[in-house]
């Protein structure tokens, strides 16, 4: 039996080979502010927070290991790339910490209108900024 006589899938009406639909269309659609800050926010903050951890760590360990490891570690966390490190884990701890804080509301089947989610979204990030610049400024 030779390949031309076997029988070939069927398509759907109107579907093209390699022209699937998309949806939504990448070129229409826009992401909205809650997405983008679940996403963006929330689950790259979350990475963030284990590099954070793992110079939290290193700093313990140093100093653990007596002065000369901790007189390093600590070379390093006051130069301005470890100041730099600290204020991003303070910034992903908080913002963390209120996305959080709203995902347990929405849990509990509050804050699901539209309305209600851009005023949180605006919320979200103004109390994770502030609460960074306060930090900082008090420290």
């Amino acid at each position: 039996m030779s390949t031309a006589s076997k029988p070939t899938a069927t398509r759907a009406i109107g579907a093209l080979p390699g022209h699937r639909p998309m949806s939504p269309h990448v070129e229409i659609y826009r992401m909205p502010l809650a997405a983008m800050l679940s996403i963006a926010g929330h689950r790259v903050t979350g990475v963030g927070l284990v590099f954070g951890l793992l110079l939290l760590t290193w700093w313990l360990t140093a100093a653990a290991f007596g002065e000369p490891a901790y007189a390093t570690a600590m070379a390093f966390i006051g130069s301005w790339f470890g100041t730099l490190i600290l204020f991003g884990f303070s910034l992903a701890f908080y913002f963390h910490l209120c996305t959080g804080v709203r995902h347990l509301f929405w849990d509990a089947g509050k804050g699901f209108e539209i309305s209600d989610t851009n005023r949180t979204n605006q919320i979200v990030i103004m109390v994770a900024l502030a609460l960074t610049v306060i930090t900082w400024l008090v420290a």
